[in-house]
């Protein structure tokens, strides 16, 4: 279903700015040229096989100002995300760089196990904060031309459609006739709720003849609507805090505070042919025999129509998303391409990873819904409410460039086997040194390794094959007095960041982990990586994997790699032999122009505010925190508030790691505290 015509009713305008101080070199000036060659031709899918370091992320950040259109970097996680954000952030500065990623910090679907008769109910804790910059990114596309989104692979699941979404805007213009209580209407019609008391994002308050709505983009803004009988006298950009007035504006777009949303005519239609799958499918589960499952399938979808015709909401609504978008069955649901315009670039970041996720979320979400709907849990619509097939994401992607150090099969195929390649560094490093040791004596000879960079002031990354030879390896490393932590896939997604920014300012000078430590992340300070068990053929040691493990020591000069292995396997052979090849080919480029290798100096980015937080001598991590973002003393005192509420939730779901990652960053923050009202 194409959205284009809706969303050229908005003034849609914009031109990218690359701000940097730097301009293309090594073998970016090539890459570039070639990119937008091929775009500019219209050609669908291309390679770009770039190294650690080589600077892909500038030389997509080039082709995107080459052609002045929006673009999509997808990410295969959350952590290389947020990573790519900070970095296009600083890279457009002018222009607008989003972040949709899945804004649950905890999640567990609804799922029925028939084995022992267990439903499990829908469990999630939502971000508010990722809440809030997917409503930034999606109210971008529909008003700008100049955007970047930066999403992690969930941008291919079903969201509420463009055309519901745009139909349900309130333009709010000074001067016009437009009655307080129809606006008030308006705004619950959007999901608003009014809250005169404790006033946050997605509420408005209402004092008379002004009323104050916090949209669900802005994070310390809200908008203030004056009238003057029935006509809008002002509209204000306000302090919410305060209540002081920043800027007067003409006119203010508000915009959903859900992408489930459905105009009135939107909504009785769905609950009419939401009724009538109901009767259809009723008859259906009685005469095979399922009379229990029919009961229990009518009652709850009964108690839904209920709340969708009160309220236009109700819990689970988006199982709905079928009627509510009017969508046949099968048809595949809206998601975040959808919001993009016609001429849009997709960047597949990492896509040897990302790409086989995207195929995989299809085939496991139909398995979970189908034994939902057999037992009668969910109407057969629910499972029009997914992510979208591969073939669905490849229609939907006009044009591609498939990004990483490692290219699969299915990307050289796709691009006729033309390869861009970026391998020489302009900073000159030098892909890594790999040595191969014994497996027998891995982990106190890998802890003289780490001595030696501790002393020098740099990090090292370690990976195991299993959680708990990573766990038993860091409280090893923890008793013997390195300073060390572990990254697993419990730690949600702002934490995750959290502690890989502490890495690098030097909190800590050990990170162990299992398959967290690969594709993208950028942490010069690291010197070495240690990988346990290299020759244990699989996965975690396949080649790509080997390749990409030996790249997060590749940001370094005196970068280094420790494979513990007894054998050489295939997969060790080719990596080592294409890592040397591409250490020779920038060996000839670095003396060819005369370039010494030096150590990438890179500020620390902060994911909340997307700027560069150098830290000045004599301030430890946590000053240097609560300076960079400029914290007062009260809002130090609420952020270790919320951190604590969080750490005991973690302790009482027994996950003691998290909470006792919870706990440092609490006794941090109290120590830079103290240490500020003391001076």
């Amino acid at each position: 279903m194409s959205t284009e015509p809706a969303k050229k009713r908005l003034k849609r305008q914009g031109t990218f700015e690359l701000v940097s101080e730097f301009g293309p070199a090594g073998d970016q000036p090539q890459a570039i040229e070639s990119l937008v060659q091929g775009l500019e031709q219209g050609e669908r899918h291309q390679c770009l096989l770039g190294v650690t370091g080589s600077g892909k992320t500038f030389t997509m950040a080039n082709v995107i100002q080459e052609l002045n259109r929006p673009a999509l970097i997808m990410a295969p996680n959350k952590t290389l995300a947020a990573q790519l954000y900070g970095e296009f952030r600083e890279l457009f500065p002018k222009n607008a760089v989003e972040y949709f990623v899945s804004y649950y910090d905890y999640y567990q679907p609804e799922a029925y196990v028939p084995s022992t008769n267990t439903y499990i109910a829908k469990d999630a804790r939502i971000n508010e904060e990722i809440d809030r910059l997917r409503h930034a990114a999606t109210r971008a596309l529909l008003e700008r031309t100049d955007v970047v989104i930066v999403a992690s692979v969930s941008c291919i699941y079903g969201i509420g459609s463009v055309e519901a979404y745009f139909d349900m805007l309130v333009a709010l213009v000074v001067g016009e006739e437009l009655d307080r209580d129809d606006a008030i209407s308006e705004f619950i019609r959007l999901h608003y709720t009014r809250d005169d008391g404790d006033f946050h994002r997605g509420t408005f308050r209402v004092r008379g003849d002004v009323v104050d709505i916090w949209p669900a983009h802005l994070e310390k803004e809200s908008i203030r609507i004056e009238w003057f009988g029935d006509e809008i006298e002002q509209i204000a950009l306000i302090d919410p805090l305060r209540g002081t007035t920043k800027s007067l504006l003409d006119r203010y777009t508000v915009y959903p505070n859900s992408h489930y949303v459905a105009p009135p005519e939107y909504m009785e239609k769905a609950i009419s042919t939401i009724e009538a799958e109901l009767a259809d499918w009723l008859p259906k589960m009685r005469a095979a025999g399922k009379l229990e499952e029919a009961q229990r399938l009518e009652e709850r979808t009964r108690y839904d129509l209920e709340l969708l015709t009160q309220f236009g909401q109700c819990k689970g609504i988006e199982n709905y998303s079928r009627h509510l978008t009017q969508r046949k069955p099968g048809e595949p649901p809206p998601t975040l391409l959808d919001y993009f315009p016609e001429d849009y670039i997709c960047f597949v970041d990492e896509s040897h990873v990302a790409l086989p996720q995207v195929g995989g979320m299809y085939r496991g979400d139909q398995s979970r819904k189908k034994t939902l709907v057999d037992h009668g849990f969910r109407l057969p619509s629910a499972m029009d409410n997914r992510p979208l097939r591969f073939d669905e994401f490849e229609g939907r992607v006009r044009q591609a460039v498939y990004v990483s150090a490692t290219p699969k099969e299915y990307e050289v195929e796709q691009s006729d086997g033309v390869v861009v390649e970026m391998i020489a560094r302009p900073t000159g490093l030098l892909d890594p040194q790999v040595e191969i040791r014994p497996v027998a004596t891995q982990v106190d000879d890998l802890l003289d390794e780490i001595k030696v960079r501790v002393e020098r002031n740099e990090r090292v990354l370690v990976t195991t094959l299993t959680k708990k030879m990573a766990e038993d390896l860091t409280e090893y490393y923890r008793e013997v007095g390195v300073r060390v932590r572990y990254l697993h896939s419990d730690v949600d997604t702002l934490e995750r960041i959290a502690l890989l920014r502490d890495l690098r300012l030097g909190a800590f000078d050990v990170l162990v982990g299992i398959n967290l430590l690969r594709e993208g992340l950028d942490i010069p300070e690291v010197s070495l990586v240690g990988i346990l068990d290299a020759d244990k053929e699989g996965f975690l040691r396949a080649y790509r994997s080997l390749i990409q493990t030996f790249g997060r020591a590749a940001r370094n000069a005196d970068g280094r790699v420790i494979c513990y292995a007894d054998r050489m396997t295939d997969s060790m052979k080719r990596a080592i032999d294409e890592t040397r090849r591409r250490r020779a080919h920038q060996e000839a480029f670095n003396t060819e122009h005369g370039i010494i290798p030096k150590t990438i100096l890179k500020p620390v980015k902060d994911l909340e505010l997307g700027e560069a937080n150098p830290t000045k001598e004599g301030e430890s991590e946590y000053e240097q925190w609560i300076l960079g973002e400029k914290l007062t003393p009260t809002q130090v005192t609420k952020r270790i508030e919320n951190l604590r509420k969080e750490m005991f939730a973690a302790a009482k779901e027994r996950e003691y790691e998290a909470a006792a990652v919870l706990r440092d960053r609490i006794q941090g923050l109290e120590q830079a505290r103290l240490a500020f009202e003391g001076g």
